[in-house]
């Protein structure tokens, strides 16, 4: 997985953990985290390649499979979009099974559904939890997702486009787990896709989460 640096884990807030360490995400188990947020780096190559991408007709990927069939489900979908296996994108694939993997452990489970997609739209622009127990979100281009702290959350419901107050945003490449509505009463932390109206690039979005009565059927070689 790309980005290990050691460092710190720096505690912002009783519920909001931020770490330099990909060891920070098994936070998210702890009763009262409900956002962990990895910070990390890309590899340059990784960058340059992401942002040349025409990705404004790329279809959304979604999955139900194990982290170890990752690599073959991915290298199929980018085979079938016309791109050929670089350096670049091998670094793609790798790091989405090493996060994927990560995921499955932290949640403890044997499968789980992977979504890749471009997002040129506005996107769930409204503030709200999801309902789930737990998910993790990377951006790999374009601009991330905002969030608020658990302090502001109900102003945000409530108020929404004239929320005004103070707002918080990932970093492109950060890793984020999110607690969900699922968790518990009162949990979920409170977030939204950014605004993409107006703006020329194209978000590309990893959305990890556990099997549902929503997935699709699970992958087969």
């Amino acid at each position: 997985m790309i980005g290990q640096q050691s460092n710190m884990e720096i505690h912002d807030a009783p519920s909001v953990v931020h770490g330099r360490h990909v060891e920070v995400l098994s936070a998210i188990g702890q009763p009262a985290v409900e956002l962990v947020v990895w910070q990390r780096c890309v590899p340059d190559q990784l960058h340059v390649w992401l942002e040349t991408l025409e990705l404004h007709d790329w279809p959304a990927l979604r999955l139900l499979i194990t982290p170890p069939d990752l690599p073959d489900a991915l290298n199929f979908f980018l085979r079938e979009r016309g791109l050929a296996m670089t350096p670049a994108s091998s670094i793609l694939v790798q790091d989405i099974q090493a996060l994927a993997t990560q995921y499955a452990r932290i949640v403890g489970s044997e499968q789980i559904e992977v979504r890749l997609e471009a997002i040129n739209h506005d996107a769930c622009w409204k503030f709200h939890r999801d309902c789930v127990a737990a998910r993790l979100l990377t951006t790999y281009r374009g601009p991330a997702t905002e969030w608020v702290v658990p302090a502001h959350a109900n102003h945000a419901l409530q108020e929404q486009k004239a929320y005004s107050g103070p707002l918080e945003q990932l970093r492109t490449y950060d890793v984020a787990l999110f607690k969900g509505s699922c968790a518990g009463s009162g949990s979920g932390i409170v977030h939204r896709s950014p605004a993409m109206s107006g703006c020329d690039d194209t978000r590309l979005l990893l959305c990890l989460n556990q099997p549902s009565a929503t997935s699709p059927p699970a992958w087969a070689r």
